[in-house]
């Protein structure tokens, strides 16, 4: 391929993907948002345009916020391509041409594969539900809260029969929050968050007290425990049935308790979701406080990797106000990157951005104390399912481990974590976890899977259809 198909390609169309688009191409860049969904929105804002949830009291008040980012895109010319899996992101290399750097981007639309050529690359790729694995949870029944939520925003469905919430986090209560706004049953909520939690995250309430969310968040809060049945101090939990969820099993106060159940929604928070960064090359470091690994970026987030940006909370959680603005923000480096803004214009241009995203952010570091997942959520027992696709129990990974096993990388080899159809993403923070409890060493020595694309899985034929030129093929799949 020859020349630039677009200057800037922004992945995912969350806030941050929205946002970064419609910024880009309003200081005139071409740009195309590229997205799975056949909607905008990403998950936060999922199915914002057609959700069957038309009292907009159900879902609350900044779910509909969504909405107000998509005429901005519309206005500002940039293509929207929807439907489209991106699975390769290759480094860029110099035009043969025109001597101009280009990136070629791996992507799969109606059926068939093909490479984009841009000159810079946006990832906002967003989260990912952070693993909870418990005995039980790969049964029919069991489901994160996360999913729920996008069949109650897709679908309007909520559960019928006996519902039980377990774990902690700003989304399990939004979703109780919202359930109870629909009318849906909700049994008990299991609060897994730690006592000794709220004494770490003490000294860091007089900045939660200047956040945007703090009212909110309250009002929501004793809403829901006015509502429903909060059972706080849970520090074990399991999952039981005869081939589907019959029964939820917690400990509390050192005694165990049975709950009925037949629909189990759990929650611990978020993660980047950081595969495709990772498969591009860009460099990532632990971080301690949101206990993950996180894409290391600059002020705008640009990457390691030139031409490589990320925004949003494929970059570090943040929130989706937060996402949006971070988008703007590397949307403008973007511009000054590709020479359509000078650097005091960007420079400019950014201040009210960020004095937005600094209000956005704040009380953050409350929130990441306060709901940090207490280590047995973290790292299970010998019996539990860790690897869901390749069915590979945490034991396996300490026994792995005891064979000279130092790393997820090395698990791969031993026991083909991380090689299923999910690419790491529900097992990927688990093993890294397990690994570094067996070892005695933070996950920060451990590591984390190192990924190659593709980072979705495509066919045969559609590998088939690619260019064959030896370039093309290396800048795809070599790196």
């Amino acid at each position: 391929m020859s020349g630039f198909d677009f200057d800037i390609a922004v992945v995912g169309a969350g806030p941050a993907g929205l946002a970064a688009a419609a910024r880009a191409a309003a200081g005139g860049a071409s740009v195309v948002l590229l997205d799975e969904q056949a909607e905008p929105g990403g998950q936060i804002y999922r199915a914002v345009t057609e959700t069957p949830v038309r009292d907009r009291r159900i879902l609350g008040p900044d779910y509909w916020h969504g909405a107000e980012l998509l005429g901005p895109l519309r206005d500002s010319g940039a293509a929207h391509w929807p439907g489209s899996t991106v699975w390769s992101v290759a480094r860029a290399r110099e035009d043969a041409a025109g001597g101009r750097r280009r990136i070629q981007i791996g992507l799969s639309r109606d059926g068939s594969a093909s490479l984009l050529t841009v000159r810079h690359v946006i990832l906002a790729t967003g989260a990912l539900e952070r693993p909870f694995p418990i005995p039980g949870w790969t049964l029919p029944g069991v489901l994160g809260a996360g999913a729920a939520q996008v069949l109650l925003k897709t679908s309007g469905l909520v559960p019928s029969g006996a519902t039980v919430m377990a774990g902690s986090g700003p989304l399990l209560w939004l979703l109780a929050w919202q359930y109870l706004q629909a009318g849906a049953r909700i049994d008990a909520i299991l609060d897994t968050t730690p006592r000794e939690n709220w004494r770490a995250a003490l000294p860091l309430l007089p900045g939660f007290l200047r956040s945007p969310y703090l009212g909110k968040g309250m009002k929501l809060l004793l809403e829901v425990r006015r509502k429903a049945t909060v059972i706080g101090n849970v520090t074990a939990l399991r999952a039981e049935g005869d081939g589907v969820l019959r029964t939820v099993v917690y400990t509390r106060n050192g005694s165990e308790h049975r709950l009925p159940a037949e629909t189990l929604l759990l929650h611990q928070g978020v993660l980047p979701n950081l595969n495709l960064a990772n498969a591009t090359g860009c460099a990532q470091r632990w971080d301690e406080v949101q206990r993950c690994w996180r894409p290391t970026t600059d002020d705008w987030g640009a990457t390691s990797v030139e031409g490589v940006s990320l925004a949003g909370d494929g970059a570090g959680i943040g929130g989706a106000r937060a996402a949006e603005e971070a988008g703007r923000l590397a949307a403008l480096d973007a511009l000054h990157r590709l020479g359509r803004l000078d650097r005091a214009g960007r420079d400019r241009a950014a201040e009210p951005v960020r004095a937005a995203l600094d209000r956005a952010l704040a009380g953050r570091a409350f929130l990441d104390t306060l709901y940090r997942p207490a280590e047995p959520f973290r790292v299970p027992a010998d019996d539990t399912i860790v690897c869901r696709c390749e069915e590979i129990t945490a034991g396996a990974v300490r026994e792995a481990v005891r064979l000279g096993c130092s790393g997820p990388n090395q698990a791969k080899s031993f026991l083909r974590c991380g090689m299923g159809p999910c690419q790491g993403r529900l097992c990927g923070p688990t093993v890294t976890e397990v690994i570094a409890a067996e070892r005695g060493v933070s996950p920060a020595e451990v590591g984390y899977y190192r990924l190659r694309p593709p980072v979705k899985p495509i066919t045969l034929a559609e590998l088939a259809a690619l260019p064959k030129g030896e370039a093309d093929l290396d800048a795809v799949l070599k790196h």
